[in-house]
C-alpha cells in the first residue's frame, strides 16, 4: 500500500517586521552644564534682606510713635488737671465774696441809693449824694460765709505742719495729688 496522499500546501507565516536596530555610538564630548548665574542669587538675597530691613524699620517707627503718643497723652492729662486747678482758682477769685473783699481792700465802699442821669438834657434823678466814707457791708466780717476757695494753703505753713507731725511721732497726711495718680516712669 502505498500512501500517496496529496497534501495541501500550508501557508508559511510571514516573518515579523523587524525594527531597525539602533546604533550605539560612544560619547565623544560631554554636554556642558550651565552654571547658575550668581547675579540672580545675589539679587534674590538682597531683595529678601531689603524686605526684612523694611519690616524692622516700620516696627521701630510704630513703636516709637506709640511711646510718643503715650508721652503726649500723659502731658495732656497733666495740662487738663492744671486747667481744672486754675479754673477752680478763677471761680474762687471771681466769686462775689472775693470781689467785695478786694474792693474793700482797695478802699471802695458800697453806695447808698442809686442816682440816674438822663443823657438828653443832663438831668440827675435820685438822691444825688456820694457814698459815705465807710461801707455798710463788711465782706470779711463775722457774718460772712466762709469760702474754702479763698483760703490758699501756704507752702511754708504746710511744711512746718509736716515737720511737727513727724516730731510728735504721727505720720503727716499724704501729699496732695496735683498731677494725677503717681505712677512709675517707664521707657
Amino acid at each position: 500500500m502505498s500512501l500517496n496522499v496529496a497534501r495541501k500546501p500550508q501557508a508559511v507565516p510571514a516573518p515579523p517586521a523587524r525594527t531597525p536596530r539602533r546604533r550605539l555610538e560612544p560619547v565623544v564630548t560631554p554636554t556642558v552644564r550651565r552654571r547658575p548665574k550668581l547675579a540672580y542669587a545675589l539679587v534674590a538675597l538682597g531683595g529678601a534682606m531689603a524686605i526684612g530691613a523694611a519690616q524692622i524699620g516700620l516696627s521701630l517707627a510704630i513703636t516709637q510713635d506709640s511711646f510718643t503718643l503715650a508721652s503726649l497723652s500723659s502731658q495732656q492729662n497733666e495740662l487738663n488737671l492744671q486747667t481744672q486747678a486754675l479754673q477752680e482758682e478763677l471761680t474762687g477769685l471771681s466769686s462775689p465774696q472775693a470781689l467785695a473783699a478786694s474792693a474793700a481792700g482797695l478802699g471802695m465802699v458800697v453806695a447808698g441809693s442809686p442816682s440816674y442821669l438822663r443823657l438828653s438834657d443832663g438831668a440827675v434823678f435820685g438822691a444825688g449824694s456820694g457814698a459815705a466814707g465807710t461801707s455798710t457791708i463788711d465782706p470779711t466780717g463775722a457774718g460772712a460765709v466762709g469760702n474754702a476757695l479763698l483760703q490758699p494753703v501756704e507752702k511754708e505753713t504746710a511744711a512746718e505742719d509736716a515737720g511737727t507731725a513727724t516730731e510728735q511721732g504721727t505720720d503727716p497726711l499724704p501729699p496732695a495729688i496735683a498731677d494725677g495718680l503717681p505712677s512709675p516712669t517707664t521707657r
